[in-house]
Formats: C-alpha cells, sequence, structure tokens
C-alpha cells in the first residue's frame, strides 16, 4: 500500500509555517510515503521561489505543484528547468520553461507520476488540460513501466469542470485533487473506477482572512468596487489542508479522507 498527502494551496508565510510545522509529523503518524503540495501562493501570496521551495522540501515535501500564479515571481521562468520537483501546469503553451508531468521513486519500490493541470473556466485560456492529460495518461499508465500510483493537481476555479476532470481520469489515476479555491470541500470520496477524488483541498494558511488575504483590504474591494490597496497574506496561525490517500497494488485509491491541522478549521485526521 503506498500512502500519499496532498498539501492544498500553500498562502504566505503562515502557510509555509503550518507545513514546517505539521509535515514532519503527519509524514510519521501517517507513515506517508509521498507528499505533494501546492506551491504557487508561497511567495507573499504571489508565486514561488528557488528558496521558498528548498524550505518546502526541507520540511518533508516531495514535489510542488503550481498554478496561475506561477510566473508571479519572474525570476522562477530562468530557474524552473533546474529543479525536477517543481512543476508547471501541462497545458501551458509548447516551449514554456517547465514541465507538468514528474516521475519520482518511491522508498517502497515503485515510480508516482505527479501531473500538473489548469482549467479553463473562469481562468486563463490556456491549451485544453484534459487532451493534455489525457496524452500524459498514455504515456503513463497504472501498472506500466513500473508506474505504482498517479496524482493529479487540478488548479482550477469551477466545481464542474474539475468533478468532470475527475470523471474523465477515473480508473486512470489514483489520485485527483482540485487546488485554486482555498476552501476545502467536504466531497473526499472514490469514484466508480477507483480514483481519489475531492473537488478541493483547500489551502494552508490563515482563515481569519479572505482566501488567505489580509481581510479589509479584500473585502472593501469588494464594497467600493475600487482596486484599494495591494492584497497581502493573512499572518494568524494558518491551518494545513491536505487530502491523505491510501493506494493499492493496482494502483487505484482505497481510502480518500480530509487532513486539516492547526489554525481555524475543526481539526480532521484519516
Amino acid at each position: 500500500m503506498i500512502r500519499v498527502l496532498f498539501l492544498g494551496d500553500i498562502v504566505g508565510r503562515s502557510g509555509r509555517e503550518a507545513a514546517a510545522r505539521y509535515v514532519p509529523t503527519l509524514r510519521k503518524q501517517l507513515d506517508l510515503d509521498f507528499v505533494v503540495a501546492n506551491g504557487e501562493n508561497a511567495a507573499g501570496g504571489f508565486g514561488i521561489t528557488d528558496k521558498i521551495a528548498a524550505e518546502l522540501y526541507a520540511t518533508g515535501v516531495d514535489c510542488i505543484t503550481t498554478g496561475n500564479h506561477v510566473w508571479d515571481q519572474r525570476e522562477l521562468m530562468l530557474t524552473i528547468d533546474r529543479d525536477p520537483k517543481l512543476l508547471r501546469p501541462i497545458n501551458f503553451p509548447k516551449n514554456t520553461p517547465g514541465k507538468g508531468v514528474g516521475v519520482y521513486r518511491l522508498p517502497k519500490g515503485g515510480q508516482i507520476v505527479v501531473m500538473n493541470a489548469m482549467a479553463r473556466l473562469f481562468m486563463d485560456p490556456l491549451d485544453d488540460p484534459f487532451a493534455a492529460v489525457d496524452a500524459a495518461l498514455d504515456k503513463h499508465k497504472l501498472g506500466a513501466n513500473g508506474v505504482a500510483a498517479i496524482l493529479i493537481d487540478l488548479h482550477g476555479e469551477a466545481s464542474s469542470e474539475k468533478y468532470a476532470f475527475g470523471h474523465f481520469c477515473d480508473g486512470r489515476a489514483s489520485l485527483v485533487v482540485g487546488s485554486h479555491s482555498h476552501v476545502p470541500t467536504a466531497d473526499a470520496q472514490i469514484l466508480t473506477g477507483g480514483t481519489g477524488y475531492q473537488t478541493d483541498a483547500g489551502m494552508c494558511g490563515d482563515y481569519d482572512s479572505v482566501i488567505g488575504m489580509k481581510k479589509e483590504p479584500a473585502t472593501m474591494r469588494f464594497v467600493r468596487k475600487l482596486p484599494g490597496e495591494r492584497l497581502t497574506p493573512a499572518e494568524g496561525e494558518g491551518t494545513l489542508c491536505a487530502i491523505y490517500a491510501e493506494i493499492a497494488d493496482t494502483g487505484l485509491a482505497t481510502r480518500v479522507a480530509p487532513v486539516r491541522q492547526g489554525g481555524r478549521l475543526a481539526p480532521a485526521l484519516p
């Protein structure tokens, strides 16, 4: 059996501190084989840097996915190709720096494939994520060439598109998890074909906020309909929100459960 954990979007310092506080303990407590985190908001709420990626690896994160904020820290465009553990959405145009699929060795043998895609509804108009992931799943098949598990992060806004994507990948991936919304959904389940699924993992960050940002200026943008001051991450104690999955020798999920630790939200463990 393979045990994996996917951390929702890490937002600012509070999110990074929550990861540093809880990931090492969770690795031991849940006997985790692999940890993935979405890190696209880790640098002050906007993007990620090499230094922050290294800090997350030091906490016990094995792979980092991203999304629409991946290039907010512009220097990453020059360095992402040097980091095989840092992914960007697979459906960016051809010749975009970085890659959307990573293949990693599991401690107990075999390989885990991590795919990062970005949805299109209410998002940037990228290439078709269904076609891009379909081609990747044809290349990386569960049970073939040592592939023991496949985890997919779909970074998107619309729950309908995420659900459709989950069913599209059902039976071909071990776990499909949504990111970007920063609010954990209560629909953790195993789809009919055996793929674990949750619409959104939530965020790692301060929930006394507006999806991780300080609540006063974020709220005033809605009240006044003016840009206002620049949004910055809330700085209170962060909650770690994640999804835990157990994966059988078939590569399909046998259990999916939410994980919440610290901060304002009710705690949850498998």
